[in-house]
């Protein structure tokens, strides 16, 4: 599913999207699995990606995604992708907070 959004959207209306969206579309599919690219090309600090999310809004685009899969017992299978930060450590800690979060909720 292709859900447009705004260049520099941000972090709340983003947010809303997903919270809104992900559900519905996952009831609808009934997946096996959840295969999530987990791009951090959605950060305000990216130079190629356009939506402006903070660090914070990035790490809960991941706990949406992982407590929702949790809730409905589907299996998630996390990629890393995107980056294109000046700061390495912008988009480290970004890809860090993801796997703190799945071992959070999962273990």
């Amino acid at each position: 599913m292709d859900i447009a959004l705004d260049d520099g959207c941000g972090d709340k209306h983003y947010l809303s999207k997903l919270q809104n969206i992900l559900p519905k579309l996952l009831d609808i599919v009934t997946p096996d699995i959840v295969l999530f690219l987990a791009g951090v090309d959605v950060l305000q600090a990216d130079r190629l990606g356009r939506l402006k999310l903070s660090r914070a809004g990035c790490k809960k685009r991941d706990e949406i995604v992982f407590r929702y899969c949790k809730l409905n017992a589907i299996p998630v299978a996390v990629s890393m992708g995107g980056g294109y930060s000046e700061k390495l450590s912008d988009i480290v800690e970004a890809h860090a907070n993801t796997f703190r979060l799945a071992q959070e909720i999962f273990f």
